[in-house]
């Protein structure tokens, strides 16, 4: 994924899947070239690479 995309999502009202490791996340913010996620079947979060996400 790229930033322009990251950007389109989370302006976005509508609901848009993301994926980390074939898992669902949703996006809390992004710096540069990482994203922080919070996975949606859990309560972790991690710091992740945007080009990791799809």
């Amino acid at each position: 994924m790229d930033m322009e995309r990251i950007h389109s999502i989370l302006n976005n009202k509508e609901k848009c899947d993301v994926f980390y490791d074939d898992r669902p996340v949703w996006i809390q913010w992004v710096n540069e070239n990482i994203a922080k996620v919070g996975f949606i079947d859990n309560f972790e979060v991690k710091d992740v690479f945007i080009p990791d996400l799809y």
